[in-house]
């Protein structure tokens, strides 16, 4: 009985054992949180204006007289006083231009060897690019670079996009420091004048292409006379004249150059240098061009004596009109690529205006103007009254009616893309007479050997640009 009791009571405190175990303790109840206070308002940053570069005129009073030498006469004189004139009127700085016919290039390029980094140089001065690197031998030319970009009287991006690139570009020089020496007012290109009426009157429909086609033409017309031709000249296959652009223009219609801007050396030894004037000395001895003087090729193209010429785009509107008017008086014609080998490739060139080194405010006062010379406006009137090609792209736009009653011109102003240049460098002047002389030794003597010609040519040439430039060097 006790054993038994023992047992009850040891079962009753196991069973308290296990309950006490198995009851599951309470968590903590949790702390309450914090209110979260919101954050004080952020003020907003005042925006930061961008600064505006300061431009490096400030203070510089643009001069109240200048005087601007160029080269214009007749018609295109009239036509620049007019702009002058405009700008005089109008302009916001009391600015006075004087506008002087100082010659001839070669005639301008004398004058200002006299004066360079003197009182009495012109603020403004045209002149082709060689001569402007002759006159930087002496640094005696101001560098645009100073006041194109300036946030003042510079140019916008918009309007630097504007201009034509490679004629932009042309009067930055890479022997001095890529400087600019000059901005373009216009452009002119080589181009092939020719007469339709007496195309159609051989049995052709279209200018020549090729050489071959040329030399065919050409040749052909001084058997079959244009029937229209007044005058006591015989008719020919091309008039033409020794000029240095002239050949330039037959290099590169053959697919080559006169220079190598990579070595600054002259190339008129390359085979295709040899091979144009080889085609062209070929002309002269099957007696299908002739040499003239003067503006006589102009005279007998209009009088239908010469089929071709090849000149400048600047005739296009004033000369070759005048011609043909005292001449046949009337006849089909227009103007196309001079015939190549392959690839088309014109001769564009033309004198751009520079502001010889003076005063500051002589400079300004000059940068001002030519500002206002290649504006748009100023172009479109300047393109249509001189028949000059016009520097900026927007002016096309407001030309298609020029375009339409001046065919020629449109034809001309479509070949811009397929433009190159003669090179801008010192010393070409003189080269400009060998290359005369080179060419008058290998049309008048069909017997004469072009390449010991030619490379007797770019030796010369050589010899010049390495004197001129050991000047720089000093």
């Amino acid at each position: 009985m006790r054993r038994r009791i023992f047992t009850i009571i040891a079962m009753i405190l196991i069973a308290a054992f296990v309950l006490t175990a198995c009851k599951t303790t309470p968590e903590p109840t949790p702390e309450p949180e914090a209110p979260v206070q919101p954050e004080a308002p952020v003020e907003p940053e005042a925006p930061v204006e961008p600064e505006t570069p300061e431009s490096i005129w400030t203070g510089v009073e643009p001069a109240k007289e200048i005087v601007f030498w160029h080269n214009h006469s007749g018609d295109r004189e009239a036509v620049l006083n007019k702009i002058v004139d405009d700008f005089n009127a109008t302009n916001e700085y009391g600015i006075t231009v004087r506008a002087e016919v100082a010659g001839k290039y070669a005639e301008i390029y004398t004058k200002m060897m006299t004066v360079l980094n003197t009182p009495d140089v012109p603020d403004i001065v045209v002149g082709y690019q060689n001569q402007v690197a002759m006159y930087q031998l002496a640094d005696a030319i101001f560098d645009m670079n100073t006041i194109i970009d300036d946030p003042v009287y510079g140019l916008t991006e918009e309007d630097k996009a504007d201009y034509m690139e490679a004629f932009f570009a042309q009067d930055v020089y890479s022997l001095y420091d890529n400087q600019r020496l000059g901005i373009a007012p216009n452009r002119s290109m080589e181009v092939l004048y020719y007469n339709l009426s007496w195309l159609k009157e051989m049995g052709y429909e279209a200018p020549p292409a090729t050489p071959e086609e040329f030399k065919e033409m050409a040749c052909k017309a001084v058997e079959q006379p244009f029937s229209k031709g007044t005058g006591d000249a015989d008719p020919i296959g091309m008039a033409m004249r020794y000029d240095a652009s002239n050949m330039a223009s037959w290099v590169f219609a053959f697919g080559g150059d006169i220079y190598n801007t990579e070595t600054n050396q002259f190339t008129f030894d390359s085979p295709e240098a040899i091979e144009a004037m080889t085609f062209l000395q070929s002309l002269a001895a099957e007696k299908c061009v002739r040499i003239v003087d003067g503006y006589d090729d102009q005279v007998q193209f209009g009088a239908g004596k010469s089929l071709f010429t090849g000149a400048s785009s600047s005739g296009l509107g004033i000369y070759y009109p005048q011609a043909i008017e005292a001449g046949v008086g009337e006849m089909e014609w227009n103007v196309a690529p001079i015939p190549n080998t392959g690839t088309i490739k014109q001769n564009i060139y033309g004198a751009s205006v520079s502001i010889p080194k003076s005063t500051p405010e002589r400079e300004l006062a000059a940068w001002i103007f030519l500002k206002y010379y290649t504006s748009p406006d100023v172009q479109v009137y300047w393109a249509k009254e001189t028949q000059y090609f016009p520097v900026r792209k927007s002016v096309a736009d407001q030309m298609t009616d020029f375009f339409e009653t001046y065919p020629p011109y449109k034809t001309a102003w479509e070949l811009i893309e397929y433009g190159a240049f003669e090179p801008a460098v010192p010393g070409y002047d003189p080269i400009r007479t060998e290359m005369n002389n080179a060419m008058a030794s290998i049309i008048e003597d069909p017997t004469s050997d072009v390449a010991a010609i030619m490379t007797a040519l770019n030796e010369t040439a050589n010899a010049i640009l390495a004197e001129q430039l050991e000047q720089l060097q000093q």
